[in-house]
């Protein structure tokens, strides 16, 4: 897991902190903070389903598309 330290400093009226290239995520990478007592996590805030359709819609077509054998779909039995 990638560790990194870095200092805080003001921006304005804000207080910034400055992500190192190992642990930055991006430019324009909208994040969620959730502090706990003096622990803070920083995740990427969830995408809208039309920017995660518009990101599977960019993924590459697979070769070929593999077929289930439907034998191991079975119904399951009535007791």
């Amino acid at each position: 897991m990638p560790m990194a330290r870095s200092r805080t400093f003001r921006s304005g009226n804000s207080e910034a902190v400055l992500l190192p290239e190992d642990v930055a995520f991006g430019d324009g990478v909208e994040l969620m903070i959730v502090r706990s007592g003096d622990v803070m996590t920083i995740y990427p805030a969830r995408m809208t389903v039309t920017t995660m359709l518009e990101h599977l819609q960019a993924l590459p077509a697979p070769s070929e598309i593999e077929i289930r054998e439907t034998d191991l779909l079975r119904e399951p039995e009535a007791p």
